[in-house]
């Protein structure tokens, strides 16, 4: 009987005790309910299907950064060629003014690696919603 991958190799029971033993945490997949929970952070510039302080996040995950079209994105953004893919949103997420200076974006960051994995997963699973599908923003810009 196989198990939850860990880096990539998938353990049966046994390999886990062993790991457990060592006192090696159990790799949990990103959960987007648990995302969602931190995504209430974004809420105060963010959206999902509206520009606020900050743009939409429908449609986030292959589209290119500085791109919502009417949005005033900051110089630094617009320059930043970026494409928001999960490895660069994480990279953001964790640093955003170190990733992009100049960003008019004043978050400090996720710092906890799992939340950022969870924000992501959200985040992907968000253009389902009613809300991103009724903007027809599902795919990557």
């Amino acid at each position: 009987m196989q198990g939850r991958p860990v880096n990539g190799v998938r353990l049966g029971l046994v390999g886990a005790l062993a790991l457990a033993a060592l006192g090696v945490a159990w790799a949990e997949e990103p959960s987007a309910q648990r995302g969602a929970q931190v995504y209430n952070r974004c809420l105060a510039c963010h959206a999902l299907a509206q520009d606020r302080v900050g743009p939409r996040h429908c449609g986030l995950l292959g589209r290119r950064a500085g791109s919502v079209p009417g949005f005033a994105y900051s110089q630094a953004m617009k320059d930043s060629r970026l494409r928001w893919d999960e490895k660069t949103l994480d990279r953001f997420l964790a640093r955003p003014l170190q990733v992009v200076p100049g960003s008019s974006m004043t978050y400090d960051g996720v710092a906890d690696p799992r939340e950022r994995a969870d924000l992501i997963a959200y985040l992907r699973q968000a253009n389902g919603t009613p809300e991103c599908r009724a903007l027809g923003s599902a795919g990557p810009r």
